[in-house]
């Protein structure tokens, strides 16, 4: 009798998922990288068209980029995340630059506010690495009011970072069944993702330009202080190291347009406004 093969998709733990998530982009020092990132922040508000007096909620908001952004633009401000090390350095940013920030540790998937309670609720670079896609989507629009607005910086599948994820991913295979950040960059699955509540939808390409010394210098601070990474190298034997520190010199010098022995590599992503029904 021949076997039966079962189409059961797997059962994916996500708890057991987001916890190591979680250690991973505790793991180095993150804001190092995530202050060079503060254009996307400008950029996204700007799309927002934010008016001062708003009230805004940036969810998984890492060193606070989208955070500053707003408050600059005297928005009313709380900037959260599950990282409480990264709240500091967002903490210390604000204080710096005399922004009055209300900052909160909180779950992207379970976020502790009222329905309806902000008038935008952004997230760069931040909420499409949970794990449960469908459920942090749900919380960003319930907690947006009708009427306000949802702006999303993501990554695009094919970008320099997109590209980055799917090299780690050849080396320690990411859990079974948990579908890949790089969809939110993908216009498609936000329509899946916030269909019920989505009145317009705008996108615009963009590109982010990683700038550093060298191939070699962009992989050493990476490899150094960006937390998925720092953990990937911790998780693999020395030699896989070297070959995976070979695949993303590589990998750095595909996406590089310098010529001058520098880098310059433009990583795609999406500058997303949603405005919620």
């Amino acid at each position: 009798m021949s076997a039966v093969l079962s189409t059961t998709p797997p059962v994916v733990d996500l708890a057991a998922v987001k916890n190591k998530q979680q250690l991973a982009w505790s793991a180095g020092d993150y804001a190092v990288v995530g202050s060079t990132l503060q254009i996307v922040g400008e950029s996204l508000c700007e799309a927002l068209d934010l008016h001062a007096g708003e009230h805004v909620l940036d969810v998984a908001a890492g060193n606070g980029n989208a955070t500053l952004a707003a408050a600059r633009r005297w928005c009313d401000v709380v900037s959260t995340d599950y990282v409480p090390a990264l709240l500091e350095r967002g903490r210390a940013r604000a204080s710096a630059d005399g922004l009055p920030v209300k900052f909160e540790q909180a779950d992207a998937e379970n976020l502790p506010y009222n329905d309806h309670s902000f008038d935008v609720v952004l997230s760069t670079f931040g909420v499409m690495f949970t794990p449960d896609q469908d459920k942090a989507a749900a919380e960003m629009a319930r907690a947006c009011k009708p009427g306000g607005r949802i702006g999303l910086a993501n990554w695009t599948p094919g970008s320099f970072i997109g590209e980055l994820f799917k090299l780690i991913g050849k080396y320690l295979p990411p859990a079974a069944g948990v579908k890949s950040p790089a969809l939110w960059g993908t216009e498609a699955r936000l329509r899946e993702l916030f269909g019920a509540r989505l009145d317009t939808l705008a996108i615009e390409r963009r590109n982010f330009v990683f700038r550093y010394h060298s191939a070699a210098h962009w992989l050493e601070v990476f490899r150094t202080f960006y937390g998925p990474m720092n953990k990937a190298f911790g998780a693999l034997d020395a030699a896989k190291q070297e070959a995976l520190a070979a695949d993303l010199i590589a990998l750095a010098e595909r996406f590089n347009r310098a010529t001058d022995g520098t880098l310059a590599a433009p990583s795609e992503y999406l500058e997303v406004v949603i405005t919620c029904k």
